[in-house]
């Protein structure tokens, strides 16, 4: 089964409530982490990250916090998860000694890539406007199950 890293639902919940509270401006890391029961130091590292990666714009100051770079309609589930777990495989075909030994007889490569590309092409076509729900996050009742995990899939 390939599931996403905590990193990874992580920073989709954050994108999430971003894209759910960009009327109201930068919002902090604190307060996205209260809203989602995240541990906040993790919190402020994935942020940090997704930042780097251009995904967010940090805003310094009294005032200051995360909002989303591009507009959450442009922002792909696919760019969050790369960005913090790097490149997404699920098969490796590369050893510590260059190409994989079995390169000359392996039968599974070709629809492994296959595979491989499908998935990626499923996180390239949902972006976070896509998980913005109706219900602004504020108003879901303690305890509620958030996040949870964006793909499971048996393979």
């Amino acid at each position: 089964m390939l599931r996403l890293t905590k990193k990874a639902d992580y920073g989709l919940m954050a994108l999430k409530y971003l894209a759910e509270q960009a009327a109201s401006g930068a919002q902090s890391a604190k307060d996205i982490a209260e809203a989602y029961h995240i541990p906040p130091q993790l919190l402020a590292k994935i942020l940090q990250t997704l930042a780097k990666a251009g995904l967010l714009v940090s805003h310094a100051g009294t005032n200051g916090g995360y909002s989303l770079a591009r507009s959450a309609s442009e922002i792909t589930a696919f760019e969050v998860i790369r960005a913090i777990d790097g490149p997404l495989f699920i098969t490796s075909c590369i050893t510590i000694h260059g190409a994989c030994d079995l390169a000359g007889h392996c039968t599974i490569k070709e629809p492994l890539r296959k595979v491989n590309d499908s998935i990626k092409d499923l996180l390239s076509g949902i972006n976070i406007g896509d998980l913005v729900e109706s219900e602004p996050v504020g108003q879901i009742g303690a305890g509620s199950a958030v996040g949870g995990g964006l793909v499971s899939i048996a393979v």
